[in-house]
């Protein structure tokens, strides 16, 4: 499984961005797909995700009410609505996808490349 993420930038706090992943395929091996982010001198960490099978989402406590998560079944795309952006959600995030639902970096099973969201203050 390919993972091809777009999307991010820059944005004064406040502001808006939006993130989009495409996977080349999807199987029972990325029914689950997500995003984690990683800013300087941090460790890499859970940011949200989603099960293609039920549309349950995940979201970890600093992004809730303030990010979405979404799926496109039919272009196999996963998209990240970033809202009421803080500085500290400046980092790169990576759109990841796993077998089963998971938050530890060290268990997802494919990445994509990472983008880089930063938000000014």
């Amino acid at each position: 499984v390919q993972l091809q993420a777009s999307g991010g930038g820059l944005v004064q706090a406040g502001g808006s961005l939006r993130l989009s992943c495409a996977a080349s395929t999807r199987t029972f091996s990325n029914n689950f797909m997500g995003w984690f982010r990683q800013a300087p001198g941090k460790e890499r960490e859970f940011v949200t995700g989603i099960a293609w099978s039920s549309g349950n989402s995940l979201y970890a406590d600093s992004v809730k009410g303030r990010f979405t998560i979404s799926r496109d079944n039919a272009n196999n795309t996963v998209c990240l609505q970033m809202n009421s952006l803080k500085p500290e959600d400046t980092a790169v995030y990576y759109c990841t996808a796993s077998a089963e639902v998971l938050t530890s970096p060290s268990a997802m099973r494919f990445w994509g490349k990472g983008t880089q969201v930063t938000v000014s203050s």
